[in-house]
């Protein structure tokens, strides 16, 4: 029986096919190669320019003190995160001018401008306070009351509950007090505010209970009371002596 040779495969030059491949696709090739260069440099630029900005937004609020100072580091790099951070100092020191209305203007607009910033809650009790100081007792009170349902699990829930408390207690709605302090040592037992709600609880005295109303006197049918006793005559009158007759 005669097997048939096969014939070898042809050799293939690896070095040869890959100079045709680099000498077909040469154009191509060193364009998508400057792509990535400038794409490299141009994020390393980014970096060191961002670098060296934030670092010089860093030390220009490092150096700020006043008001103005705290507006141009927020002017200068808007949005760098030096700037949230000069947006609370701003209205840290508007509120110290008793500037309330203003801070709370600096206020709203570092959460619109910062949404995911760490200290979010820490803006809105400073807001919720500065309500209180220009005496807007109920909006301070409902917004003590959204810090608590937007951030149940930040450590200013638990004194922004506290601050319902004495709000609530100027206006004599001690019961509500009470409510709300038994809220902090059943969900905030650990928290340092729970000492100072335990000592507002203990101040707090619980309202006098409702007088129950006195039922009325159950009536007897007529025919099961008793009969009422006969009338009794008067006693007659004292019939005056017979005067002894003289004697003969």
């Amino acid at each position: 029986m005669k097997f048939m040779a096969t014939a070898p495969p042809p050799s293939r030059d690896v070095a040869l096919e890959t100079r045709f491949f680099l000498e077909r696709f040469r154009k191509e090739i060193i364009a998508v190669l400057i792509v990535v260069l400038l794409a490299v440099v141009g994020f390393t630029g980014y970096r060191y320019y961002a670098d060296r900005r934030a670092a010089a937004a860093s030390a220009s609020l490092a150096s700020a003190k006043t008001s103005q100072e705290y507006q141009q580091v927020i002017d200068r790099y808007p949005n760098s995160p030096a700037a949230g951070d000069a947006y609370l100092f701003l209205a840290e020191a508007q509120r110290g001018e008793r500037k309330f209305a203003e801070a709370n203007t600096t206020l709203q607009a570092f959460i619109a401008k910062f949404p995911q910033h760490e200290l979010l809650s820490t803006a809105r009790m400073a807001m919720a306070a500065n309500l209180e100081s220009m005496g807007k007792s109920d909006e301070a009170l409902a917004a003590y009351q959204q810090i608590v349902s937007m951030y149940p699990n930040s450590y200013n829930a638990p004194l922004a509950l506290l601050s319902q408390v004495y709000i609530l207690k100027a206006k004599n709605r001690t019961d509500d007090a009470r409510r709300v302090c038994e809220n902090i040592l059943t969900q905030y037992r650990t928290s340092f505010w729970a000492t100072p709600a335990m000592q507002e609880l203990r101040s707090l005295k619980p309202s006098s209970p409702p007088i129950p109303a006195v039922a009325p006197a159950a009536t007897v049918p007529p025919f099961l009371s008793p009969p009422a006793p006969a009338p009794q005559a008067p006693p007659a009158p004292n019939q005056p002596q017979a005067a002894p007759s003289p004697k003969p």
